[in-house]
């Protein structure tokens, strides 16, 4: 558990700190939909650069922000070009990437609407922007809540299936979308909306200690992911693209 003082910590969300199948998974829609070798990419909420890295292998013109400075430090250790900066305020001139990617990190945004504008400032036309984000259908909080003033991580089942004022006063941390709700972080924007999907999870913590298990689970819920039933997926999978 985590006390009442941590809120702000708790607040910015976990980063990746390591590379595993679910990253990978990812990693590879996006670049089914946005090409990334030799590309201008910027990487919002970069945590400790573990895309970042990772995304370096397609292009040497990679950035990530964050506006947690300690993860900053810690991952200049071995990923270069990481930057303290807002999502909403981002200081770069307009149209200067090919892709900007937000994983899992516009719900944590004081501003999403705010930040979608910049990232859609921020590319050139033609360029994408990336977005995954919590679904509201998903059966678990993966973000944790909160008891009083006592925080428990973890996967909550059915938090987010809860009504509004409930939902938010147990996860006042992170935001969850409706499909109408992530849909309006951009409703404003003269994009072009190449995919508006949903993924489920890696399941890497369940392939380390019941491997049978995740791999049923990755077998049947990545084939519901062409049906109906992938609006219950883990996150949102939303790619825009700036008219030419």
């Amino acid at each position: 558990m985590v006390s009442a003082p941590d809120r702000a910590e708790v607040a910015l969300g976990n980063p990746s700190f390591v590379w595993r199948f679910g990253q990978d998974r990812r990693l590879d829609l996006i670049r089914r939909y946005a090409p990334l070798e030799g590309a201008r990419i910027l990487d919002i909420g970069c945590g400790l650069g573990v895309y970042v890295r990772k995304v370096r292998e397609f292009s040497d013109r990679v950035v990530g922000i964050d506006i947690d400075a300690k993860r900053l430090r810690e991952g200049a250790k071995t990923t270069p070009a990481l930057m303290l900066s807002v999502g909403e305020h981002l200081p770069f001139r307009d149209g200067t990437f090919d892709v900007v990617v937000l994983n899992e990190v516009i719900e944590h945004v004081h501003d999403d609407r705010a930040t979608m504008a910049e990232a859609f400032r921020a590319i050139r036309p033609g360029g994408h922007i990336v977005i995954y984000a919590p679904n509201r259908l998903y059966p678990f909080e993966t973000h944790g809540i909160y008891l009083g003033k006592r925080f428990v991580f973890g996967n909550m089942p059915f938090v987010n299936w809860l009504p509004n004022p409930l939902r938010n006063r147990l996860v006042p941390h992170a935001r969850a979308y409706t499909k109408r709700g992530i849909r309006n972080t951009y409703r404003n924007l003269p994009v072009r909306v190449s995919v508006e999907s949903y993924v489920y999870p890696g399941f890497d913590n369940i392939i380390a200690r019941r491997k049978w298990l995740g791999r049923l689970l990755r077998g049947a819920l990545y084939r519901a992911e062409r049906t109906p039933l992938k609006m219950f997926g883990l996150s949102h999978f939303v790619v825009l693209q700036k008219p030419v």
